[in-house]
């Protein structure tokens, strides 16, 4: 953008093909994501044992995100490399 940068985060549900949650943000952060899949839970109201796959960032590593996905009774899954 004319401001610089600007990064999106979003939550995919693989079944429809929907983004059904969303953040943006001048840095890829922990509450980035974390704010864009509190999005998609309270779009979609998933049951625990939802699996939540992402890719190897750090962001989705963090304890915020672990702690997330644990609050909800999730299952976190990353991408091989």
């Amino acid at each position: 953008t004319q401001e610089g940068w600007l990064y999106l985060a979003t939550v995919i549900d693989l079944y429809s093909r929907r983004v059904v949650g969303w953040s943006m943000g001048s840095r890829i952060t922990a509450q980035l994501v974390c704010d864009a899949l509190t999005m998609a839970i309270w779009q979609r109201q998933p049951k625990v044992g939802l699996i939540v796959h992402s890719d190897r960032g750090s962001q989705y590593a963090s304890k915020a995100y672990r702690r997330l996905l644990k609050a909800h009774g999730f299952v976190g899954s990353m991408s091989q490399g």
